[in-house]
């Protein structure tokens, strides 16, 4: 039933803003379309918190974005025109396509102080559909599909699963769902997809007769599942269909190693637009002219 489990591991993003990174993963570097998840704090961030926090306007190719708040607020600008705020249990889905640039900064709690979690997925798009047309979406919480059954809350933020859909713009099968278990309730997991996985925010829960804690992502087999907590738990439940094998430098992704070189000198020659309402800084490519895009299979 458990594949694998992977332990999140603290990574600092500059300015005290910390992450905990799931995937990719040495030993399993994507989970259906999912190249990449980071657990966002928690932190508190003071009133007046330095600018170096923010993260500054940068470029993506070949993915789908997918910001996912449990506490906090963050202010998000791209270059297809949007300016939204995403909050608590809403998403931002931004499509890179052949190209967009975005920035993410914390001005709520540069006003007024904030305590900030969330996760940050990227959905690699299939080959097919790498060059598309940009786009953004903001889905509030009323626009997700909810349910609550015999003490277990949940909101589909994507795809497919228990015979609902959610409205986030999808290009392959697959599904994402954020699961509140009460103290001693059980949730059953999404069937029908060949590959899923859980990950554990906030409690603990018991899954193959074994506890698993906060930080640790189960990575599952197709098989019919279901997880239980005795204290109570947040856990994000993901999955769909592989994709096939993708390179991934920096935040660009693609099934071409030569396009990710492209998009990389794209960037360093200053081709790609910024956000129109963020354009006076960046950040610039990594100093790696080897450009080693690593496979994720």
């Amino acid at each position: 039933m458990i594949e694998m489990v992977i332990e999140q591991r603290r990574r600092s993003l500059g300015g005290g803003l910390e992450v905990g990174r799931v995937l990719p993963f040495a030993r399993r570097r994507m989970v259906g379309p999912f190249v990449f998840f980071d657990h966002m704090g928690p932190m508190d961030l003071a009133a007046g918190v330095d600018r170096s926090v923010d993260v500054r306007p940068h470029p993506h190719i070949g993915l789908s974005t997918v910001t996912y708040l449990f506490t906090g607020e963050m202010m998000h600008r791209d270059s297809v025109g949007s300016e939204i705020a995403v909050r608590p249990r809403e998403i931002n889905w931004m499509t890179a396509g052949r190209g967009i640039t975005h920035s993410e900064r914390f001005e709520k709690a540069r006003a007024m102080g904030d305590h900030l979690e969330g996760i940050q997925a990227w959905v690699a798009l299939p080959e097919a559909d790498e060059e598309c047309d940009p786009s953004f979406t903001h889905l509030d919480g009323e626009a997700l599909p909810t349910w609550t059954e015999r003490g277990v809350s949940g909101q589909l933020i994507a795809g497919s699963a228990f015979g609902l859909t959610a409205g986030a713009p999808v290009f392959s099968p697959m599904f994402y769902i954020a699961l509140t278990l009460a103290p001693g309730s059980t949730a059953e997991l999404p069937a029908g997809y060949s590959e899923r996985a859980l990950y554990v925010v906030q409690g603990s829960v018991t899954l193959g007769g074994q506890d698993w804690q906060v930080g640790q992502m189960l990575v599952l087999g197709a098989d019919a599942a279901a997880v239980c907590s005795a204290g109570g738990a947040l856990v994000m439940v993901l999955g769909g269909e592989p994709v096939g094998e993708r390179f991934l430098y920096w935040n660009f992704v693609s099934s071409r190693q030569e396009r990710i070189a492209e998009a990389a000198a794209d960037w360093r020659a200053g081709r790609m637009k910024l956000p129109d309402l963020d354009n006076g800084e960046f950040i610039p490519l990594p100093d790696d002219p080897g450009l080693p895009a690593q496979p994720l299979s």
